[in-house]
């Protein structure tokens, strides 16, 4: 196979990675990639790694790192390999440094080629002869040959393997790291035991693969039999329903709503988050087979069983997951709104405000009328956004009970816009479509009516009940409810304008994407169902506060480190330059590595600046019709160049005030590493804890 059809080169591979900070070790890592012409634009693809590492941490722990992403900048599915003598911080959750260190790249789209590199590493790195293989491989030719499985990875000898910090087993716990196989790890399972399993993970990419291999690995240890569907985000091959029918036990592992659920109707059930499986992988499969022994299904009974609903995790807090649900449909909804507000204010801006009074273009279409152009997107726009809330209400359902809740979610929202319960009615309908669904789906019925339950018991009685619910009992009080907020931000001027500009600042720079930000950007996305044909809605106007609010925390960050970028570490102003592109793209995540390495300066200049350019918005009355986009939209935004002066000020303050905060350090961070790093990592765990 030639170099450009392999993976890895052993010019991507380096075994003396000298950076000892995350970002200087991406570069260098990426700087290779650059070289063999892998990455078009070493800059934009790093923004696009940092975009990523924001989401989430990619460290996996035992002294391994995957920085990953997809990008425009990537011209074929590649990966650089970097091996660390003293570690890198990956923030794992068993506090290892990574001495590992794989930089995987994938063309923006490439789904397939992604997870397919993904799924393989993943796979192979919770094999211990493979990770020896790399600690102990002296050339870069051996090391680009084993990752492309071109030669097996044979066991390490003990002393070639790089020593560990004697701290490692003492960091370790019992929810973090995978337990060391034991008498009651490898305790064998009852003779013939059947499992499947679910994993999945929010991006759908490596703990999703990680935590397959570590069950397939565990049902092996104790003599089982197992079969893993992984939901990735390029999709999944779903079990075969022979292969479930005949499982002893389900253990699903996963941070995203379980996809088909009801499949499993009847079986015991271990649930739990997907870091759990692959953590506590030999302790999953022991539970699994204790419910198997205690509830032994029968085949061929699983239709008449209660079905498979989502379920909260054991502990998990109500109102985090009403959040989940409540985000799950905002963000199924957003593409809705996304496109029928952007189509909407196009067809303004070409043939003015009069253009929503245009007749319909059915029969009435000229091609070289710019008015009949016009009112074409006005027209598809306001078809966009007739859906929002039908959506928004399907899809609460949807994370509520599945798909079995679709049709009452769906058809409840569709009511709350007849009745004009806008998305507050939506709200209320999905989450009532849902627990009655998931209410239905636990009956017991005889084997001959579970066959027709969910195609036509559930669908006839649930849409019945949300009907009769939303058309003669909640619509009416909703709707007033729901015209009371429209006409109040309607009216809203002056003081009282710039008091919400203020408060909607204030919440989406105080944990940068948290609970806060999201109910924050939740309200403002809902409100814009209100905004119709009016040009000058209320609606449209939070809309844009909460955007430039959102904007201005990476945004300020970014100009402070390039004006006083002594009072930054290095890796601090590696994550500025990518916190330009973040903050113009109004993801407000990218501020998120300043806040943790020091919150007490930087969240409180975050919010100061956010509240500047919300509340500025308010008072210049800018409006936005788009959920998202950043400077992208700006020709769509009413009023832009205030817009822009807005998010200017709010940027300079938020960079003035941090510049202050720090500057009133005795010591700047170079010259303490250890305080800057202890406050640091005490830091992530507070902001973790607050999101």
């Amino acid at each position: 196979m030639s170099d450009n059809g392999r993976l890895i080169t052993p010019a991507l591979v380096d075994l003396y990675l000298a950076p000892d900070d995350k970002a200087e070790a991406v570069r260098a890592l990426a700087q290779r990639l650059a070289a063999e012409d892998r990455v078009t634009d070493l800059d934009g693809f790093l923004a696009d790694v940092a975009a990523r590492e924001a989401q989430a941490p990619t460290g996996l722990g035992d002294g391994i790192g995957i920085p990953h992403c997809r990008s425009a900048h990537v011209t074929r599915p590649s990966l650089a390999f970097g091996r660390s003598s003293r570690g890198i911080d990956f923030e794992a959750p068993d506090g290892r440094p990574a001495d590992l260190v794989f930089l995987i790249a994938a063309p923006d789209g490439a789904d397939d080629d992604h997870l397919r590199i993904l799924s393989s590493l993943a796979g192979r790195l919770m094999d211990p002869a493979f990770t020896g293989a790399l600690r102990s491989a002296t050339d870069p030719g051996s090391v680009a040959a084993l990752v492309n499985g071109e030669e097996p990875a044979e066991p390490a000898a003990p002393a070639a393997q790089p020593a560990e910090p004697e701290a490692v087993p003492a960091a370790r716990t019992a929810g973090d790291a995978a337990p060391a196989p034991g008498p009651s790890a490898e305790r064998p399972a009852p003779a013939g035991l059947r499992l499947v399993a679910v994993t999945s993970c929010p991006t759908g990419i490596a703990h999703t693969y990680l935590a397959a291999r570590a069950l397939e690995q565990a049902a092996a240890r104790a003599g089982a039999e197992i079969q893993v569907e992984t939901q990735g985000s390029a999709g999944s091959t779903p079990l075969d329903p022979a292969v479930i029918e005949a499982a002893d036990a389900v253990i699903l592992a996963h941070d995203v709503e379980v996809r088909d659920r009801a499949r499993f109707a009847g079986k015991p059930l271990v649930d739990v988050g997907v870091k759990a499986g692959v953590n506590r992988a030999d302790e999953l499969v022991a539970r699994a087979a204790a419910l198997a022994a205690a509830q032994p299904v029968r085949a061929g009974t699983g239709g008449s069983a209660p079905a498979a609903v989502p379920a909260a995790p054991a502990g998990e807090h109500w109102a985090r997951r009403l959040r989940q649900y409540l985000m799950t449909g905002v963000s199924h909804m957003i593409p809705f709104v996304a496109a029928g507000g952007l189509l909407i204010a196009l067809g303004f801006a070409i043939g003015g405000y009069t253009i929503s009074s245009a007749p319909s273009v059915v029969g009435h279409f000229d091609w070289a009328s710019a008015q009949s152009w016009a009112a074409l997107l006005f027209q598809a726009g306001a078809a966009a956004f007739g859906f929002l809330v039908p959506v928004l209400s399907g899809y609460i359902a949807y994370a509520i009970a599945d798909r079995a809740a679709l049709a009452a979610g769906i058809v409840g929202g569709a009511i709350s816009v007849t009745v004009g319960a806008g998305f507050l009615g939506g709200i209320v309908s999905g989450l009532l479509a849902g627990f009655l669904v998931r209410w239905m789906v636990r009956w017991r019925v005889p084997g001959a009516i579970a066959g027709i339950m969910p195609v036509v018991v559930i669908p006839l009685v649930s849409v019945a009940a949300v009907g009769f619910a939303m058309f003669v009992v909640l619509g009416s009080p909703i709707a007033s409810a729901m015209h009371g907020l429209t006409d109040w931000l309607n009216g809203l001027s002056g003081t009282n304008a710039v008091l919400l500009g203020l408060l909607l600042g204030a919440m989406m720079a105080f944990d940068m994407g948290g609970p806060l930000n999201k109910v924050a950007y939740t309200f403002a996305a809902g409100a814009l169902t209100t905004a119709g044909a009016v040009p000058d809605a209320g609606s449209l106007k939070v809309m844009a506060a909460v955007m430039a609010a959102g904007m201005t925390p990476p945004l300020g960050l970014a100009l402070a480190t390039a004006v006083r970028g002594r009072l930054f570490t290095r890796e601090e102003r590696e994550n500025g330059k990518a916190a330009w592109v973040l903050g113009a793209s109004f993801i407000t995540e990218g501020a998120i590595p300043f806040a943790a390495a020091d919150p007490l300066r930087v969240i409180p200049a975050g919010i100061a600046g956010s509240m500047a350019a919300g509340g500025l918005t308010m008072a210049f009355g800018s409006t936005l019709r788009a959920p998202h986009g950043g400077i992208w939209v700006l020709p769509l935004i009413g009023s832009p160049v205030l817009y822009v002066v807005a998010i200017a000020t709010g940027t300079v303050v938020t960079a003035g005030l941090v510049i202050l905060l720090k500057g009133m350090r005795r010591t700047a961070p170079a010259e303490a590493p250890a305080v800057a790093a202890a406050e640091a990592g005490s830091a992530r765990i507070a902001v973790r804890s607050a999101a």
